[in-house]
């Protein structure tokens, strides 16, 4: 990929338009756990004509309830009975919000109430069992265990008990200590898996036991959704839910191809739709990811989201190069004209500066990064980066100071401490009018050369750099021809035993020219001879140094 150092192809197809949403998708969510989708399925297909409304205002009262919204809990419920005064569930919904009142009286008449139009239902029991959950597991603990027992008399394998089950044990998680949690997790899993079986059509007993593993082991989830599609494959909660579990995974072609069924889907969520070309991004699969991207911003050129994968996949395809300046300059002013809502990654801020930097724009790729270390002090690839911007710059010396920062928020290795030591050392050079300041990092030079020679001591750079600063540091230009000898003959001998001293042209050169006129400076012509020759290893071509070889008596 381009940068160093994170899910629709289109619409709803015809083969799908068959499928109206109804009431059904967002008890799917809800009974997932996932109440701000589910409120916002519930609400899109509240007046289609496949909803069962009183089963809508039940799960929109629920969802009330868990956001503190009581009064409009009560509205729905109400609505809810008024719509369908036989659908026994809004009587359970009514009596939570007595219970939760501390009414536990009139709890219990609206609870008889749904009971008497239940039929003899267990998931009925399992709702008004999770009511009294919902307000204090421990006080109602015997109606909760009275209600299960009953809900297993009315029907052995009715899914919803086991998944309150596995709900129950998945609760206790949060004050559990490691070995607790690992046996706890094994007894949730069970009771999902144990619904799942038993009703191969409980969406919600399959999310959740992949929503178990999805972190620690996403094989386990995706065998367990893959399931669940094979049952029911226009589930647009399973097909969300596999996308995701596949990213976990690290495996971004798949999680790509699956978001890409899911936002065909009538069910899915508009503001998922520019997930689809981050996922493609992250798949590799440039070209359809801008392409896709593209598109979104066709439809709604102020999607920031779309804006951003379109640049970031652009941004790694070789024929849009002569189009990513303007990309990331219309990228950074959408982002500056409301920071607070249009928030970058780090990737953004990385390719933006990158391309202002090619563009010779080193202040502004130097803004840019300061904005994200401001934002991400803890990324150390923007100091870095900025370290090299300041290097387009020539200004040496906060090259050298950034690169020191970047070192300072990484675990450092050898290319590291020879590039730092480089680049004190030629700050040490920029600043040779300033004593006091030269030494200062002609000094850092020498402790990082040191780190790096300490891991690596046959290389030979790090005892060239001994040399470069022994030259510069010398009293005199007399004393400079001869104080790098030593350090350059040790560093020489180094590099003339590596495996592929040609790869290192650029310092052999230097170093042997300078020995060579040292010991014509010796007056010892051999010597000067050997070195000037091992110039030609690495520059055959330079027929002015051989006739001047030749010329040597």
């Amino acid at each position: 990929m381009k940068f160093k150092g994170i899910l629709t192809l289109c619409l709803a197809g015809a083969s799908l338009g068959a499928f109206a949403q109804s009431h059904v998708e967002g008890e799917e969510y809800y009974k997932a756990d996932q109440l701000d989708n589910a409120k916002d399925l519930l609400l899109r297909s509240l007046n289609n004509p496949q909803t069962d409304k009183a089963v809508s205002d039940y799960y929109l009262g629920l969802i009330a309830v868990e956001e503190g919204k009581n009064s409009d809990a009560a509205n729905y419920f109400n609505q809810g009975v008024a719509a369908n005064p036989e659908y026994a569930y809004n009587y359970v919904g009514q009596g939570l919000l007595k219970l939760m009142s501390g009414d536990t009286k009139g709890a219990e008449e609206l609870f008889k109430t749904a009971d008497k139009n239940s039929k003899k239902d267990a998931s009925l029991q399992i709702a008004i069992a999770r009511a009294y959950d919902r307000v204090d597991p421990i006080r109602y603990e015997k109606q909760i265990a009275k209600l299960v027992e009953k809900a297993r008399k009315y029907n052995q394998e009715n899914a919803d008990i086991y998944i309150f089950e596995g709900d129950q044990f998945k609760e206790q998680l949060k004050n559990a200590d490691q070995s607790t949690a690992n046996t706890l997790v094994g007894k949730a899993a069970g009771m999902y898996e144990m619904a799942s079986n038993y009703d191969n059509k409980a969406t919600a007993a399959y999310v959740k036991y992949a929503n178990l593993f999805t972190m620690v082991n996403p094989d386990y989830a995706i065998k367990m959704l893959n399931n669940l599609l094979s049952v029911n494959p226009n589930s647009a909660l399973g097909q969300r839910e596999l996308a995701n579990a596949y990213y976990n995974k690290g495996d971004f072609a798949n999680a790509a191809a699956q978001y890409g069924k899911y936002v065909q889907n009538p069910s899915h969520f508009k503001n998922d739709e520019s997930r689809y070309a981050f996922l493609l991004f992250y798949g590799q699969d440039y070209k359809k990811g801008y392409d896709y991207a593209s598109k979104l911003l066709a439809e709604d050129p102020k999607n920031f989201m779309a804006q951003r994968f379109q640049f970031m996949n652009a941004a790694q395809l070789p024929e849009m190069k002569d189009q990513l300046l303007p990309l990331a300059e219309a990228l950074y002013a959408a982002h500056m004209a409301d920071p607070a809502k249009n928030k970058f990654a780090s990737i953004d801020y990385t390719l933006i500066a990158n391309e202002l930097s090619a563009a010779k724009r080193a202040d502004e790729a130097i803004a840019v990064l300061q904005e994200g270390i401001k934002e991400m002090p803890d990324f150390a690839d923007f100091n870095k980066s900025l370290a090299f911007a300041y290097l387009d710059q020539n200004n040496l010396s906060k090259t050298a100071d950034e690169y020191e920062v970047y070192l300072s928020k990484i675990e450092p290795g050898y290319n590291d401490f020879v590039q730092q030591a480089t680049f004190d050392f030629y700050a040490g050079v920029e600043n040779k009018a300033d004593a006091a300041k030269a030494a200062k990092y002609f000094d850092a030079a020498k402790s990082y050369a040191d780190k790096a020679k300490a891991i690596l001591p046959d290389n030979y750079k790090p005892v060239k750099i001994y040399g470069d600063i022994a030259k510069q540091t010398a009293a005199n230009e007399a004393a400079a021809e001869k104080a790098a000898v030593a350090d350059y003959e040790a560093s020489v001998a180094l590099l003339e035993a590596a495996q592929d001293p040609s790869r290192y042209a650029r310092d052999a050169k230097e170093m042997y020219m300078y020995l060579g006129n040292y010991y014509i400076n010796q007056n010892n012509v051999a010597k000067a001879k050997e070195n000037f020759s091992k110039v030609l290893n690495f520059d055959p071509d330079n027929a002015e140094l051989r006739k001047y070889i030749d010329g040597l008596k």
